[in-house]
């Protein structure tokens, strides 16, 4: 009869870790896709829990970036240069409509000027519909992006992923992410991160901004892709508690009249954001 073996209990506390890990890993694979892309940057698909049901059912899911030290990419507006992401779902199943939505990003200064967008990665959320409530969504995602350091480089990935709408391991992550999106406000609302007013003189707009630190950034965007305009800069006057900040009506595509066209100026402070609509008279 061969001897028994006598394993130390550290030695059986281990095997049981590797088998509890070999369980369950296929489980954590599933809520998100392999990377892609190489040692600067790269991207993967998660996947989040379900909301709502029958025709108003929306997967959450998300796009996220992972960036190196030192490097950074771009928000939807890039600001003086840089190239925002794009993003192509048609080799997608069962999806009826994808909408990505962008975390608050922060000004970057560097010698190529001011750009706007993210320095430690970031996780788009997306609120998927499918076809069919009672099927997942075989959610395919090709992305074209830009990441920076000393020089630009552009990037593009790919990634798959069955997004079932249960309950994963990515949702905490995901609320979070989703809680860091501007929220819509109110020109003149109250609240510890506010815009309290817009004003316009001529070719110039001033902005007046409550924050609850004090420290806030102020983003304008124009109606379409095509109008550039300066990331504002604070400037002196703001009535007490608040922090003014300018910008020119420049960059404008040609031949385009500024009237009644609406900007949308978003103010980030911390993990605050919100973002409002101001029409041009």
């Amino acid at each position: 009869m061969s001897p028994k073996l006598h394993l130390p209990r550290a030695a059986i506390m281990a095997i049981n870790l590797v088998v509890m890990v070999a369980i369950f890993s296929p489980a954590r694979a599933a809520d998100a896709s392999a990377w892609d892309g190489d040692q600067r940057a790269a991207v993967r698909l998660i996947a989040g829990a379900q909301h709502g049901a029958g025709d108003a059912t929306i997967h959450h899911a998300g796009i996220e970036i992972r960036l190196a030290p030192g490097w950074k990419t771009y928000w939807r507006y890039p600001g003086d240069s840089g190239v925002p992401p794009r993003f192509d779902f048609s080799g997608s199943g069962n999806l009826k409509s994808a909408s990505v939505r962008y975390p608050a990003p922060h000004r970057l200064t560097d010698e190529s000027g001011t750009s706007i967008g993210y320095k430690n990665g970031a996780v788009f959320p997306l609120d998927l519909a499918p076809l069919d409530p009672t099927k997942p969504v075989e959610l395919a995602l090709k992305i074209e992006y830009a990441v920076c350091e000393k020089i630009c480089i552009p990037a593009e990935g790919k990634a798959a992923l069955t997004v079932t709408g249960k309950p994963s391991g990515q949702d905490q992550w995901l609320t979070r992410s989703e809680a860091l999106v501007p929220a819509a406000a109110k020109i003149g609302s109250e609240g510890a991160l506010a815009i309290r007013s817009v004003q316009r003189a001529d070719k110039r707009i001033l902005v007046d901004v409550v924050a609850p630190s004090g420290n806030v950034e102020l983003f304008a965007e124009g109606p379409t892709a095509e109008w550039a305009l300066p990331v504002p800069t604070p400037v002196a006057g703001a009535p007490a508690g608040q922090q003014r900040f300018a910008f020119e009506l420049d960059g404008l595509p040609p031949d385009t009249s500024p009237a009644g066209a609406e900007l949308k100026l978003t103010a980030v402070a911390g993990e605050k954001a919100i973002e409002v609509l101001y029409r041009l008279d």
